[in-house]
């Protein structure tokens, strides 16, 4: 059987861009139907809330997003209006913030496109990190 391409995407509305919160509800609707254990859904909604972070932190405002579930693996793309690529940074336990972008790469293998508006940030999480490797969704 022939598994579903689920995808949502969501464009920022207004001066304030897209918050953590609607792209959290986004995934969450994507991935409701096909079950993911709760330590996937956590791991998916990691990924989904440091990149939306990082792109209103250090990237001008979050300027698309978009969540593809298929197969298992769960990609996320996040555009935002700066053409620098994240960078990890020297580990520092000590020193606040600068964990983000190493989570996300523990999570997920990662991909920068820089274009003329900025850049898109994708994460690509497994079927291992999903939990979604040994479910099947039915069709709607």
């Amino acid at each position: 059987m022939e598994e579903r391409r689920l995808t949502a995407r969501v464009l920022p509305t207004g001066a304030t861009g897209l918050t953590g919160a609607q792209a959290r509800e986004a995934a969450r609707t994507v991935l409701e139907n096909l079950d993911p254990h709760a330590a996937g859904l956590d791991n998916v909604l990691t990924v989904v809330s440091e990149l939306v972070a990082n792109a209103t932190r250090h990237g001008g405002g979050a300027t698309g997003f978009t969540i593809t579930a298929h197969d298992g693996t769960v990609t996320v793309e996040v555009g935002d209006r700066s053409t620098r690529p994240p960078s990890l940074r020297p580990w520092a336990p000590d020193v606040p913030g600068g964990f983000g972008w190493r989570l996300v790469n523990q999570l997920a293998t990662t991909d920068i496109k820089i274009h003329s508006g900025g850049k898109t940030v994708t994460a690509t999480l497994a079927p291992e990190q999903t939990g979604l490797s040994d479910r099947n969704p039915q069709p709607a």
